[in-house]
C-alpha cells in the first residue's frame, strides 16, 4: 500500500502583519510528489479497527483516514504524542491512547493552552491539532498555542494539523467565522512560532466542498446543523449537505528544526 504524499521543498514566506490578515496564496512551483514504501503499522490497525472505538467513530474513517494520517504524519511506536484540544468525544484520542498503550509510548490530551504549557519542553515526539485553528484565529491565539506547541517537542518533532480549508486568498477573519482558514493562514503561523513545513497532503481533500454552507461547516456532517437564527433547512438541502460528506481539509507536517 503507498500513500501519495505532496512534498514541500520550498518555506512560505512569513508575513510581518498580524494574525487577522488576508493570506497569500503559497508558492507550489517547486511542489513535487513522491511515493514512499507504506510499512504497516499492527498495532496502529488493531487500534483503529477495535471494537472498542464508538461505531460514530468508526463510520467517519472513510472521511478522515485514520490510518493513513498517521502514517503520513510519521506515528510510530513508543512516541509521545500531545494532542491539543481534542474536544468531546477525542475522536483521534480512541486511537492514540490504545495505541501508546500498546507500543510503550505515551498520549497526552492538552485540554488548553495551560495544559499545552505544562508539557514538560523538549518531551514530545509530535503535537497534534485538529480542527481548532478556526476558534484560535478568532480569539487571537493561534501564535500563543504554536509557540507552546514548539516548546513541547523534541528537536525534530512533528506537528501534525488537520484543519478545515478555506480558498486561499480570503482574510481569515472572515472565513474563521464560518470554521474555515486559508492553509498559507496556518503555514505562515507555524512558520513564526519557529517550524518549517515538512510536507503537504491531499489525502483529505473533499472537492465537493465549496465552503457556502447555510451554517458554517458544522451545516455539514458529522455535526449536521439543520438551524439557527430562525433559518432552518429544506429536506432538499440537509439532502444535499449530506451528499458532500466532511469538509475539505488541509493535512500538513511541519517540524522543529533538529
Amino acid at each position: 500500500m503507498r500513500l501519495a504524499l505532496i512534498l514541500a521543498a520550498a518555506v512560505v514566506a512569513v508575513p510581518a502583519a498580524a494574525e487577522a490578515q488576508a493570506m497569500p496564496r503559497p508558492e507550489r512551483s517547486a511542489v513535487s510528489m513522491a511515493m514512499p514504501e507504506y510499512q504497516a503499522d499492527t498495532a496502529l490497525r488493531a487500534a483503529i479497527e477495535s471494537a472498542a472505538r464508538p461505531a460514530a467513530d468508526r463510520a467517519r474513517d472513510g472521511f478522515r483516514h485514520p490510518e493513513e494520517a498517521l502514517t503520513f504524519w510519521g506515528l510510530s511506536p513508543a512516541m509521545t504524542v500531545v494532542e491539543v484540544q481534542p474536544g468531546s468525544g477525542g475522536w483521534w484520542t480512541a486511537i492514540l491512547r490504545p495505541y501508546a498503550q500498546a507500543t510503550g509510548g505515551r498520549y497526552v490530551a492538552a485540554d488548553d493552552l495551560a495544559a499545552l504549557e505544562a508539557v514538560e519542553p523538549g518531551s514530545a515526539d509530535m503535537v497534534l491539532i485538529a480542527r481548532a485553528f478556526h476558534n484560535w484565529a478568532r480569539q487571537g491565539r493561534t501564535d500563543a498555542v504554536l509557540a507552546a506547541a514548539y516548546r513541547a517537542l523534541k528537536p525534530g518533532g512533528v506537528l501534525a494539523v488537520e484543519q478545515h480549508r478555506s480558498a486561499e486568498g480570503l482574510n481569515v477573519a472572515d472565513t474563521a467565522p464560518t470554521g474555515y482558514v486559508p492553509e498559507s493562514y496556518v503555514i505562515q503561523s507555524a512558520q513564526r512560532a519557529g517550524f518549517v513545513l515538512d510536507a503537504r497532503s491531499e489525502l483529505n481533500a473533499n472537492p465537493k466542498d465549496d465552503r457556502d454552507h447555510a451554517f458554517g461547516v458544522w451545516t455539514l456532517p458529522p455535526v449536521r446543523r439543520d438551524s439557527q437564527d430562525g433559518r432552518t433547512l429544506t429536506a432538499a438541502e440537509r439532502a444535499a449537505y449530506d451528499a458532500i460528506g466532511e469538509s475539505d481539509r488541509m493535512t500538513l507536517r511541519l517540524r522543529k528544526p533538529a
